[in-house]
């Protein structure tokens, strides 16, 4: 039997997810989370095979939950559910410690591959993004000025281009608002940009912004 825990900011969302699971035999959810310090609680809690992940949440979030999670527990895979689409998310999530990441608007048959793929210690990736994600992997890294970019500070770009300031990205991380802001300039540097501005404008231009929230 799988065991399977959700984490995801929306009741609604989860409970979708447990009605999926819900029909797949030898497969169960054991339970759930809203937020990343609920997932935190849980995993060192609940027998947990397989945690399905959304990349957004309150508090915890994102890559730096990956990487909390998997020093927690580094035997457990996580499959990312994610509204990003773009295969950079997928990469920085992988690097962090993810065995999988799926779209939100992948069919719940990939759902369950994924989950019963990355259980048996295997990989699994959306198909809508795999072939994305196999060039982007494939890429040299100076390509892009984003890919010079650490997965701390490819989350502090995601939340400055998303418009958060220094201080609300210093207080969701629970890092120091000095801290954040060497992240920031670290960032600016590494994508020659000399404002948030042309942080978003690149963004916009290489379909890393997204109009709203996981």
């Amino acid at each position: 039997m799988i065991q399977v825990l959700i984490a995801d900011d929306h009741a609604i969302i989860r409970d979708g997810l447990k009605q999926i699971i819900s029909f797949v035999p030898n497969m169960e959810v054991v339970g759930e989370a809203g937020d990343g310090e609920e997932v935190l609680q849980k995993i060192r809690s609940l027998k947990v095979d397989v945690l399905v992940l959304d990349m957004s949440m309150p508090g915890k979030s994102g890559i730096a939950l990956i990487q909390q999670i998997t020093a927690v527990k580094p035997e457990l895979p996580i499959l990312v559910l994610s509204m990003h689409q773009e295969s950079q998310y997928a990469v920085q999530a992988m690097r962090a410690g993810a065995s999988g990441y799926i779209t939100k608007n992948t069919a719940s048959s990939q759902l369950i591959d994924g989950i019963r793929k990355v259980a048996e210690g295997g990989t699994f990736v959306s198909p809508g993004i795999s072939d994305k994600l196999i060039k982007q992997m494939h890429k040299p890294e100076t390509e892009l000025p984003h890919t010079k970019l650490t997965a701390r500070e490819f989350q502090i770009f995601n939340m400055l281009v998303e418009g958060h300031s220094v201080n609300d990205i210093a207080n969701i991380l629970s890092l120091s608002n000095k801290t954040i802001s060497t992240h920031k300039a670290a960032v600016l540097q590494k994508m020659e940009a000399s404002t948030t501005a042309n942080l978003v404008y690149y963004a916009m231009k290489h379909g890393l912004i997204n109009e709203g929230y996981d």
